[in-house]
């Protein structure tokens, strides 16, 4: 038996998939406002593209799906933090980002927070966080 320690320190990726990288690329970078941190072919028919926010470490593959599985509908369980969760709201809503009518407030020790779809329907949280 080993008594080695596995030695995980963070999350580097997590992927989303969907079935138009394009239209993923135009929402995660120009409506979330997300960096564009790798685009690159793999192979001939095959592209992986990461997004990120502005200094995050963790990176959202949107890549295609593997053959034969669906993309899109998923729940991601990606929680994107904000120090004003309505003022993110708010520009969310006036950018047309499919996002709940309001921000759920059902106090300690539950933050405040909300749901919002990318294009391919695969839902993200939002959720308040202090400063």
């Amino acid at each position: 038996m080993s008594t080695a320690t596995i030695q995980i320190r963070k999350i580097g990726t997590v992927v989303v998939p969907v079935t138009d990288q394009e239209r993923a690329i135009d929402f995660y970078t120009n409506t979330l406002r997300f960096e564009l941190r790798t685009d690159i072919a793999m192979g001939d028919q095959y592209r992986w593209v990461e997004v990120a926010p502005a200094g995050a470490d963790t990176t959202i593959a949107i890549v295609p799906p593997p053959p034969g599985t669906p993309a899109g509908n998923a729940q991601t369980g990606i929680a994107l933090q904000t120090p004003d969760i309505d003022a993110a709201h708010a520009e969310l809503k006036g950018r047309g980002v499919d996002i709940d009518a309001e921000v759920s407030k059902m106090g300690a020790p539950v933050p405040p927070l909300c749901w919002f779809r990318d294009p391919d329907n695969n839902t993200l949280m939002l959720v308040e966080v202090e400063a």
